[in-house]
């Protein structure tokens, strides 16, 4: 595809940045005074009822999903300390806007913050209900909407970046624009902003289209290759309120997460970018994007994102480290990850999200634990255990052989191109199957939590599952970040394949730029093996992951023996 935009349009220090995704509600809680109705006690076994939840018909699955546990953006502050202690340099924030959900995919209004998540619910909605929600000259700026602001200074004056989720497809049934629609019909001033297919007066009743038919999800009208003019200037006038509040760039975020791309036109997005470009040029627009490749070049040509959610590595690695039976091969494996750096324009690779879970999907220790027993690339279609009970997963604590897999593939992600991500818990050893246990409260190392002695069937457990933070896993995590800092190649650095060695599941990669190469080695195999790397000098190599591998060297040409499960990281200057 002809590249017409600047060939290197992404942010500069998207290049450099590592990623962790946080669900507010679920992350930190600093103020119970905050917290909405009926909060769940936030260490209880995960899968147990509370006295309010039993006896209910509903599906499990909704029950788990609809569970407060008072998450606040005040929790966030305080963690930033750990989150800095982790290594993690960017911020990404799932919805935090007003919504009557956990997750907030379902946004009341997208100018306030959730009054819950800040300090004066109460306060805060008294403040929002005098406002003329479709004139911006009425907005406030609610004390949910200012510890939001508290928090990206907090955050940039730790030199982090922190970006929000759009979700610009659809709102929520109790939008003020679509309870005017549902209150008046054809006379809602908001008539046109919504796809609606018929009115209360008209055969059948009143209906409207919504995200994938659910039906508390209503979807904003589109026209001519773009949003209808009422819903595009609102989100237009959203985007600046949360990218210069007040006027001033400086202190807004540094970019979006865009929810469901796909569902909205090309010409919407080259719009939007436009404005969020002419705000913060170094403004960093991700897409969530899940289908392969292809699908996903378009999006990816300068005049719309300048990344996607990388799937697709998730997809690969989860193929390679967390397999027995129907594992690929090491060469599948490179041609698959080579397929993802040279798809896109050259500066694509280096910023793209290079994720393994989120709350979307099961967690990444549940699947270094269930070998061969999910197809995640389908996971959206076919798996989607939506009772919790997950038949095809097995909901237990991850055994040693999982992390010890879980640590391996690490390893890998922060030493590879592009920009890792980590989603919350997962270095504290959080476990669990796909929505909605895969957004269990975050396991904090002075909090004492009860084991899960509960089933997802209801029953009780032959054999209760410890739950507490990993603090073993915590220092492997900030290792390897550690790692990735400290060595500017691994972060902008060519790929190139040295071995893929099918038969022994080795890959050994180069990173190279003008000042420094590196040597990833990977042994996915449960043996050692010994590695003679052809045409590669055996002096002057350091090993900086000190992981138990051993140097050598044959014939003059370096030699090195990886124990099971391992890798090594080798400098050359």
């Amino acid at each position: 595809m002809a590249q017409p935009f600047a060939p290197d349009f992404v942010p500069a220090w998207a290049r450099h940045a590592v990623w962790y995704q946080i669900l507010p509600e679920r992350f930190a809680s600093a103020n119970p005074a905050n917290d909405p109705r009926r909060v769940h006690p936030w260490t209880s076994d995960w899968y147990a009822l509370q006295p309010w939840e039993r006896g209910s018909a509903r599906p499990l699955a909704a029950t788990l999903a609809d569970r407060r546990y008072g998450g606040d953006l005040g929790g966030i502050l305080q963690r930033l300390p750990y989150l800095q202690d982790l290594g993690v340099t960017a911020l990404y924030l799932n919805p935090v806007f007003d919504a009557p959900s956990h997750h907030k995919y379902d946004a009341s209004t997208l100018h306030h913050v959730d009054v819950h998540l800040g300090p004066d619910p109460a306060g805060d909605r008294a403040l929002i209900e005098r406002e003329q929600p479709e004139d911006p000259s009425t907005w406030v700026w609610t004390a949910a909407d200012r510890q939001l602001l508290e928090l990206i200074g907090e955050v940039h004056a730790r030199g982090m970046r922190i970006i929000l989720d759009g979700v610009f497809n659809h709102v929520g049934v109790s939008h003020w624009a679509f309870r005017d629609l549902l209150a008046k019909q054809r006379a809602s001033r908001f008539a046109d902003w919504f796809k609606v297919r018929a009115f209360a007066d008209e055969p059948g009743g009143f209906a409207y289209e919504s995200w994938r038919g659910h039906a508390s999800l209503p979807e904003w009208r589109q026209l001519d290759d773009d949003l209808a003019p009422g819903p595009r200037a609102y989100i237009e006038a959203i985007t600046r309120r949360w990218m210069a509040p007040e006027g001033d760039a400086a202190r807004g975020i540094d970019g979006w997460r865009l929810d469901v791309a796909p569902w909205l036109p090309h010409g919407f997005w080259k719009h939007w970018r436009r404005t969020v470009k002419a705000i913060n040029p170094q403004a960093y627009l991700v897409a969530e994007n899940i289908r392969d490749v292809a699908f996903n070049v378009p999006f990816l040509q300068g005049d719309e994102f300048d990344a996607v959610m990388n799937y697709n590595f998730a997809f690969a690695c989860d193929e390679f480290f967390f397999r027995e039976r129907t594992r690929i091969t090491a060469s599948r494996f490179d041609a698959l990850l080579r397929e993802l750096r040279e798809a896109y324009p050259a500066c694509v690779a280096p910023v793209m999200q290079n994720l393994f879970g989120s709350h979307d999907t099961a967690r990444l220790a549940s699947h270094a634990f269930n070998r061969d027993r999910l197809d995640y690339r389908a996971f959206d279609e076919t798996y989607h255990p939506r009772d919790s009970r997950a038949p095809l997963l097995d909901t237990r604590r991850p055994d040693a052989h999982a992390r010890a897999l879980q640590r391996l593939f690490v390893l890998f992600q922060m030493t590879h191109l592009g920009a890792p991500m980590v989603y919350y818990g997962d270095e504290a050893g959080l476990w669990g199957a796909n929505d909605p246990c895969c957004r269990k409260p975050m396991l904090w190392p002075e909090l004492a939590y009860e084991a899960e002695a509960a089933d997802p069937a209801g029953g009780p457990r032959a054999e209760p599952q410890p739950v507490a933070f990993d603090h073993a896993l915590f220092d492997h995590y900030r290792r390897c970040i550690a790692l990735r800092h400290a060595l500017p190649v691994l972060r902008t650095g060519s790929v190139e394949t040295l071995l893929a060695d099918d038969a022994r599941q080795l890959l050994v990669h180069r990173r190279r730029d003008d000042a420094m190469q590196a040597i990833v080695a990977i042994n996915r195999s449960e043996a050692a093996q010994r590695i003679v790397l052809d045409g590669i000098a055996a002096t002057g190599w350091q090993d900086r992951w000190n992981g138990g591998a051993s140097l050598g060297a044959e014939d003059a040409q370096l030699a090195l023996t990886l124990p099971p499960l391992s890798g090594a990281v080798l400098v050359a200057g």
